[in-house]
């Protein structure tokens, strides 16, 4: 007995945009990775994020890196 099932070519899913850097080190004070300044909650839950909702959290990392201690980071 022979059944015929019609494969449909199956696409990668897209890859999601992140903005890690590989240096994942969470300052305590902030609570901010130091590399790409997410939450640790940010960081294990990108993946179920919507894009939009990834696009809204990456929009507010650039000024999050003013609630950690200079010191702790290199140049700007």
């Amino acid at each position: 007995m022979s059944s015929t099932v019609a494969q449909t070519p199956q696409t990668p899913p897209a890859a999601a945009v992140t903005p890690c850097v590989k240096l994942c080190v969470v300052d305590g004070a902030s609570g901010l990775c130091l590399g790409c300044f997410r939450t640790l909650s940010e960081i294990g839950g990108w993946s179920g994020l919507t894009p939009d909702q990834r696009a809204a959290i990456m929009a507010e990392l650039p000024g999050r890196r003013g609630r950690v201690d200079p010191a702790l980071l290199g140049p700007a």
